[in-house]
């Protein structure tokens, strides 16, 4: 169990515990809409308009709530322990840009004025800090400075890069006409892009593949990526690079040789191919998977559809069964992952539940498990929205158990509900994620299959 936790101490993208009785008592980031009153949101919704209004309603803490000058999603919507309101999230900005994408398909914002908010981040990020090409945890949202995640987290952070990396070729793929803004757009893309130095962090070794590297503290940091957790999408992005990318054995020897790797286990009667017991925190399903499409992807290791559904019932049934007896838990209120919560943050999974329910985990499901997480939906927004629904969406989390109902949202955490409703309906970010060129290369290249590259099957 202690690797379990030290291991979840560096995947869920918060060192510091911040507990929201304290970050409630300052000040908001930005000023607040002058009035949002819960109790009048719109009622007796279809399933297909409940859907639009999540959406387009989370979209806000992007769109709306982006940092002023660079258009980067800031960290959450308040200020909370030791950082200020101008701490913005690359991986979280990953996550955003692809929600952008959705709301110029569905019209929530003009093309041109979307492409130009885009445009705006990315020429923005072209003068941030990096270090050889890998952005860092969190930067200054108006100087672009590097604002240190740890004390000696203080340089590239190659899992947040990938993310940040997943969503710009996504916006690469869907902006595609022939104007000066969109190719602008592309053109700095496939710049920064051209430039992230992915083979660096293996330091030379073949074997090996690490998440941080700063150029005060070197190597210090020493975590390998291995596996399995939220961090495939690091290896696709790095064996998809076009200049500096890693190989297929770093990819046999790092993420897939660890002690939590292979599980093959049932639990709740389902079994679970990858993983930690009982399959860890739901943010593993979707971080990789808001460009990647797990259907009919596999490997040597798993099918990945299989994997993520698997893990999701797992979730579920747990929360049914309800082993540590807490309120509210049931078919209709489930759903477990890294969030805040009433005495900080953490990563809630089957193995560390307090009886904090996170509406993300539930709804960036709804691929895998479409029934449950409308039922999780339904109850989340009919029953209890006068307390968690806002001008954000839904707000992080809620603990019956303790009365405790979060008035804070999280970039890492609106944004896979808004790609992820979008990849049950219309699958848009798969399908641009994996027509990518160099993506398709990438996965080729670490012994993928997938309809999308035009690989069949083994089984």
């Amino acid at each position: 169990m202690k690797l379990y936790f030290q291991l979840l101490l560096c995947l869920t993208l918060f060192a510091s515990s911040v507990a929201d009785s304290h970050a409630q008592k300052k000040k908001s980031a930005v000023a607040k809409p002058a009035v949002f009153n819960p109790a009048d949101r719109p009622k007796n919704l279809s399933d297909t308009a409940l859907l639009e209004l999540v959406q387009k309603q989370t979209f806000r803490y992007f769109w709306e709530f982006g940092h002023p000058v660079s258009g980067l999603a800031r960290e959450r919507s308040n200020i909370a322990f030791d950082y200020g309101d101008e701490v913005c999230t690359i991986g979280g900005t990953g996550f955003g840009v692809m929600a952008m994408v959705v709301a110029a398909e569905r019209q929530w914002q003009p093309r041109d004025s979307v492409a130009a908010r885009l445009l705006k981040m990315v020429k923005f990020l072209s003068k941030a800090d990096h270090y050889h090409g890998i952005f860092p945890h969190w930067l200054n949202g108006a100087t672009g400075k590097i604002v240190p995640f740890g004390r000696k987290d203080d340089g590239g952070d190659l899992v947040e890069s990938s993310f940040l990396f997943q969503g710009l070729l996504a916006v690469r793929q869907y902006f595609d006409r022939d104007t000066d803004l969109e190719r602008e757009l592309r053109s700095r893309i496939t710049w920064i892009w051209n430039e992230a130095e992915w083979d660096w962090y293996t330091r030379g070794n073949p074997n090996q593949l690490y998440w941080h590297w700063s150029p005060n503290n070197g190597w210090a940091m020493n975590f390998e990526l291995r596996g399995y957790n939220e961090t495939l999408i690091t290896y696709i992005m790095g064996a998809a690079s076009p200049r500096y990318p890693i190989t297929r054995q770093v990819y046999d020897k790092c993420w897939a040789q660890s002690d939590h790797f292979r599980n093959g286990k049932e639990y709740y009667g389902v079994k679970l191919p990858l993983g930690f017991e009982y399959g860890g925190p739901l943010f593993f399903t979707h971080y990789s998977f808001l460009g990647l499409d797990p259907r009919k992807l596999k490997d040597q290791y798993a099918n990945y559809w299989e994997q993520n559904v698997n893990h999701s019932l797992i979730n579920y049934k747990h929360c049914v069964a309800n082993p540590g007896k807490f309120k509210g838990y049931g078919e209709n209120n489930w759903g477990l992952t890294a969030s805040d919560t009433y005495n900080g943050y953490n990563a809630h999974s089957p193995t560390n539940d307090f009886g904090t329910i996170t509406p993300t985990a539930a709804l960036s499901s709804f691929p895998y498990t479409p029934e449950q997480s409308m039922k999780a939906l339904r109850h989340f927004y009919d029953d209890l929205g006068d307390k968690i629904w806002s001008e954000y969406g839904f707000t992080d989390a809620f603990n019956e158990s303790q009365n405790w109902y979060a008035k804070s949202h999280l970039a890492i955490d609106q944004g896979p509900i808004i790609v992820m409703i979008e990849n049950y309906r219309t699958g848009l970010l798969w399908k641009l994620f994996m027509k990518d060129p160099e993506v398709q290369e990438g996965l080729k290249k670490l012994g993928f299959e997938s309809p999308a590259l035009g690989v069949s099957s083994r089984n």
